[in-house]
């Protein structure tokens, strides 16, 4: 037999303290925590919500930033695209200019022509600015006339010559003056002289790039500089980040202003018909039976009215007129026609949490329905309720936009980025900022509202709770 080797004392040892090992635990979470965890997760949810607070503040606090009156016109700069600040050159005030003459030579030809020279010594008088451009020119021998045209691009020929500005019936006037709305761009004026009345086929082509200028009236008036400067230095003119319109008006002023209405009309609406929609849902659904299917039938009807005749409608029954601003119809008809999405959403909600537990034992203990759908079931389908808002809200800024656009919204003067692109879009192929900045500021709170909207879905899913 083989003994067994003694045991000693040093061989046993204690064993651990429980209270020595680490306590490993998770904090208690509560739903709303947790969603928010999930949603900080969310890269793109997290972006789309600071977008949403930027534009928030844009329309909020951004017109006591920047002050510029929305419907001040500044007539120096109309459509002008976004730019650094600008100077304009001082000149005296517009005094009338008389044309030369051209000393004997005859105002009509003594026959018809078979042929005539073209214009020679075409050039501008003084310096041509946006106030106004004269030419001077030697007279063809045997013109009875001359037609004047300007084009901003480069004519071809008798191609493209442009707009017609005079046809002067007189062959010893060699001067003519512009002045229809210059801008500070490069400009191909083109002479053609006539026999009094038919044009010949010789043209003379000048290029001409004004200075961009402002008069001592006009810059006084606009406080640009002191009574004592004379003309010739240079002015600064009046800022604008993102450009004019048509009429001279500051872009990014007329944008926050127009984000007022659009957002007002974003917003307000949806959160008015959404809460109309839960509450009728929620009693739809918890009432069930007969109730039930006579409140959704209703439903179903209001949701095949046809949206854009209503707003005609409830456009004449407000007294709008042609070209008056509609934005309480356009509110109005959002709100009663709207909110039947809403209404089954929660009502399906509503089906299902009226059969769990903690319902029954709540009217058990004698709880009304009207307790029971405030205080137990709504806030349960809270989270579907805010997936509706955020998804309702970028669907009601495009439904102004859209109505805008088409004329049935705000109307001019009064701003919304919609009727900002309905203006923009006539002069998109020439000045494109117009329509481009409205456009994006539609675009960039549809998708960030879409995009929090799918942040929140997930956010929301109690089966998707972190278990880290």
């Amino acid at each position: 037999m083989i003994p067994h080797p003694q045991l000693q004392a040093a061989d046993f040892t204690a064993e651990p303290s429980t209270d020595s090992l680490e306590q490993l635990s998770r904090p208690s979470l509560s739903y709303w925590q947790d969603a928010w965890i999930r949603l900080k997760q969310n890269t793109r949810a997290i972006i789309s919500l600071y977008l949403i607070i930027g534009l928030a503040l844009f329309t909020v606090l951004g017109p006591f930033l920047w002050t510029k009156d929305p419907s001040a016109q500044d007539l120096d700069q109309i459509s002008q695209a976004p730019a650094l600040p600008k100077t304009a050159l001082l000149v005296s005030d517009y005094e009338p200019w008389m044309p030369p003459n051209a000393q004997g030579h005859p105002a009509e030809p003594a026959g018809y022509p078979d042929t005539l020279d073209a214009v020679t010594n075409f050039t501008t008088v003084g310096t041509p600015n946006t106030q106004a451009v004269r030419f001077t020119w030697s007279p063809v021998q045997d013109a009875g006339g001359y037609s004047i045209y300007r084009s901003e691009s480069e004519p071809n020929g008798l191609q493209g010559l442009g707009l017609p500005l005079e046809t002067l019936n007189a062959g010893n006037i060699v001067g003519f003056e512009d002045r229809l709305n210059l801008k500070s761009q490069t400009y191909f004026y083109s002479i053609i002289p006539t026999d009094g009345f038919d044009e010949f086929e010789v043209v003379t082509t000048l290029k001409v790039t004004p200075v961009q200028s402002i008069t001592v009236s006009q810059a006084l008036e606009r406080g640009l500089i002191e009574a004592s400067d004379a003309p010739g230095r240079s002015v600064s003119l009046a800022f604008h980040p993102f450009g004019t319109d048509y009429l001279g008006r500051d872009m990014l002023a007329r944008l926050m202003q127009g984000a007022r209405v659009s957002l007002f009309i974003g917003v307000v609406a949806p959160f008015i018909y959404v809460l109309f929609g839960v509450f009728y849902g929620g009693f739809a659904g918890y009432l069930g039976g007969k109730v039930d299917q006579f409140l959704m039938r209703f439903a179903d009807f209001v949701v095949a009215l046809p949206f854009l005749l209503f707003m005609i409608l409830f456009k004449i029954g407000f007294g709008i007129g042609p070209g008056e601003s509609g934005v309480l119809p356009m509110l109005v008809a959002l709100i009663l026609l709207l909110w039947p999405s809403t209404a089954r959403l929660v009502r399906g909600q509503v089906l299902k949490i009226r059969e769990q537990g903690y319902i029954e034992a709540a009217r058990l203990l004698g709880g009304k329905p009207s307790y029971l759908i405030a205080r137990h079931i709504i806030p349960n389908t809270m989270g579907v309720i805010l997936v509706t808002l955020t998804f309702a809200v970028p669907s009601a800024i495009f439904t102004e936009a859209f109505l805008s656009f088409i004329g049935m919204g705000v109307a001019p003067p009064t701003p919304s980025w919609g009727s900002m692109c309905n203006e923009g879009v006539k002069t998109m192929l020439s000045h494109p900022h117009e329509l481009f900045f409205p456009a994006l500021f539609i675009s960039i709170t549809v998708l960030a509202f879409n995009l929090l909207g799918d942040g929140l879905t997930e956010a929301l899913d109690s089966k998707m709770r972190s278990r880290e």
